[in-house]
């Protein structure tokens, strides 16, 4: 742990010491330096309510080395996206000591549409942002911790809130790489009369990957987006289409790579993988001249459709055809929302007044299935869903003084589900709801720096099936929504010229943390628990085409309930790292090299098993050909790291060993050092 340490300090040192060469020329010409606004962040001085949120820009978004499109979720600092399991389900995202599986407790929204999706067949909260093409996203608005009034279900440890761009350069990206990649994208903005555009995009891309069975991941995107007026008064309506199809090699055990039976990059059950395909209608509204306030609203249809196919435990359950789990989800989601800002004054104090509600309807059939081959054997589970919650919420920002300002907000939310077993299991409906109490102190600016203070409450949803059983055979029954709460103190500073820099100090506990069942495939409610620790961000530019950046989270995950199985919390890293520099504008040269650390952590309770984390370099290089055609060279895990981006301790059983199987590691390896060039070409 030492050297990680040492890296810490390095990057706060240099960082720092640059900053400090460059404040002391200036001081030396007796002039003032003025803070830049950085490539990857806007300057939320003054603005934000704690020290953890922020805003990145787009072009941080298209200079980041991405080798997956859920990725640019990376730009949030401490937040780490990976895989266990074949490209086309969603990815793994961990943050502030969290295991957010594929997406729990991680509020994603894109173009005001949820992204998360309750009671789903392999994950409560599953996020897949496959649908998304890269080139039309905006930027990231993105919070950390229970204290928004205007973040609901999942948002306890963060959300993230992706914008879509308004037009669009006529635009054509061809780019192929060393792990059988290619993709095509093409995108243009049409005048429609003369108040109005329309963009229109499709990519179709295709992947391999190392293994030793291609993913062979075939996925088209098709978006239409039609724009009037600006952001502050304007209206935007967007329709997606995505289809996916591929093939998986998810964690494989230990042992078997051990004896030979598959290599590394190998798979015992080339038949896993999935396909997927998801349609949405999404219109946004912004007005500013609406009475004295600021109205903005959004509304959403979407229809989701996702076949996942995983054999988890081998020979386990069925020695003579194997554990292959097939999942089925289909849904369609319903919902919007509205929200009124009001500059007032209170007891004479200048105020901003924040009110507004949200719903969602969700309808979805959900199944698991016993398969061999992709071929169903036995329909185990079958449920057909209706869930809807309706919030409310309102928050109020008074600046106290010239250098004092308080946020208070209250939200409320409302959830009712009917489950209908179709297999003879269990049927029901529960209601339930939360008030959630949120507040922050900010004090400051002085000599460009703010503190903050924050706590709050918050909650997620859990899977309805669980919720509907009742307490029978000792097993306890779930709660529908489960509660939380958090703390936090921070410092936002601008202090030094060129260098934005931010330090908070966190602790969020959960009432049942959701943990991962390998011998199902899905997660499950299991104990409460508790992450104190401490995150630290700086971003210097000290040039125009040059950026330098560094991420740095601290946490420790622990049970609260003093159960004698353990108090550490499974896959929960004490450490993300990562430090990056961005170049732009450097004549024709642009480029960006990013090292990113994922911490060692505990695999089971008693921390008797760990997992050593990984470490990885990835970056780009880039010139303008002309001013209209560029070209571009990513290399993902440029010292080829032999480490893995996913491992798990359960079960299995694989053929000739004891029918009650073998507990072992399961790893899911890093993809070794690859290539991609992409040429682009602007009209």
């Amino acid at each position: 742990m030492s050297w990680r340490w040492g890296f810490v300090a390095f990057c706060a040192l240099g960082i720092g010491q640059a900053a400090r060469a460059e404040d002391a020329s200036a001081a030396r010409d007796h002039t003032v330096s003025e803070v830049v606004v950085t490539a990857s962040t806007v300057d939320m001085l003054g603005k934000a309510a704690t020290a953890s949120q922020g805003i990145v820009t787009k072009q941080e978004l298209e200079q980041r080395p991405v080798f997956r499109v859920g990725q640019l979720l990376e730009t949030i600092p401490g937040l780490v996206v990976t895989v266990h399991s074949g490209e086309g389900k969603a990815n793994q995202y961990l943050l502030r000591g969290f295991n957010l599986d594929h997406g729990t407790d991680l509020a994603t929204f894109v173009g005001g549409m949820p992204v998360n999706e309750r009671t789903h067949a392999h994950g409560q909260g599953y996020t897949d942002l496959n649908f998304l093409i890269p080139e039309l996203a905006s930027g990231v608005r993105f919070t950390k911790g229970p204290y928004y009034a205007s973040e609901g279900d999942f948002s306890s440890v963060g959300s993230n809130h992706m914008g879509l761009v308004r037009e669009l350069p006529t635009r054509v990206t061809a780019s192929a790489g060393t792990v059988g990649d290619q993709r095509l994208f093409a995108g243009t903005t049409l005048a429609v009369g003369n108040a109005a555009h329309l963009i229109v995009a499709g990519e179709t891309a295709h992947l391999d990957g190392p293994w030793d069975h291609p993913d062979n991941l075939r996925k088209v995107n098709l978006a239409a987006r039609l724009v009037q007026g600006d952001t502050a008064n304007g209206l935007a309506v967007t329709a997606l289409y995505y289809h996916g199809l591929w093939s998986a090699t998810t964690d494989q055990p230990q042992r078997a790579i051990q004896q030979g039976l598959i290599g590394r990059f190998g798979t015992l059950d080339p038949s896993d993988g999935g396909k997927a395909e998801r349609f949405s209608l999404s219109a946004e509204l912004a007005r500013d001249d609406v009475g004295p306030g600021r109205l903005e609203a959004a509304a959403y249809a979407i229809r989701n459709e996702l076949e996942l196919f995983n054999d988890f435990t081998h020979f386990l359950d069925d020695p003579a055809h194997g554990d292959q789990h097939a999942q089925n989800d289909r849904r369609l989601t319903l919902g919007g929302e509205a929200s009124y800002r009001l500059p007032t004054e209170l007891a004479g104090l200048p105020t901003e007044l924040l009110f507004g509600v949200q719903g969602r309807y969700d309808r979805l059939y959900v199944d698991a299935r016993h398969a061999e081959q992709r071929q169903t054997l036995e329909m185990l589970v079958a449920d057909r869903v209706r869930e809807w919650n309706v919030s409310a919420y309102g928050e109020a920002t008074v600046r106290l003084a010239d250098h004092a300002r308080a946020i208070v907000g209250l939200r409320a939310d409302r959830f009712h589900a009917a489950d209908t077993n179709l297999t003879g299991g269990v049927s029901g409906s529960e209601g339930d709801g939360v008030v959630q109490p949120k507040a922050s102190l900010v004090l400051g600016p002085w000599a460009n720096t703010e503190l903050y203070v924050s706590a709050g409450r918050g909650y997620h949803s859990n899977d309805i099936r669980a919720g509907v059983i009742s307490d029978v055979g000792g097993v306890t029954r779930p709660p529908f929504l489960v509660q939380s709460k958090g703390y936090e103190v921070g410092v936002r500073s601008n202090a030094i010229p060129h260098l934005q820099a931010a330090a908070t100090l966190f602790e969020m506990s959960f009432d049942s943390e959701l943990t991962y069942n390998a011998d199902v495939g899905q997660t499950e409610a299991g104990r409460p628990g508790r992450r104190r620790g401490l995150e630290l961000s700086a971003q210097y530019r000290p040039y125009r085409w040059i950026e330098l950046n560094a991420n740095v989270a601290l946490s420790r995950a622990r049970y609260t309930d003093g159960d004698p199985a353990g108090a550490h919390i499974e896959d929960a890293p004490s450490f993300v790292g990562s430090a990056g520099v961005l170049v732009d504008n450097l004549g024709p040269w642009f480029g960006a090299l990013e090292v990113r650390d994922l911490g060692s952590h505990a695999l089971i309770p008693d921390n008797s098993v760990r997992s050593a984390g990984y470490r990885e370099v990835n970056l780009n290089l880039g010139y303008k050909l002309s001013p209209k055609v560029r070209v571009q060279v990513d290399v993902f895990n440029v010292f080829n790291s032999r480490q893995d981006a996913a491992d798990y301790l359960y079960t299995d059983r694989l053929r000739g060993e004891p029918a009650e199987g073998v507990e072992d590691l399961h790893v899911h390896p890093l993809e070794p050092r690859s290539a991609r060039v992409a040429v682009t070409a602007t009209f």
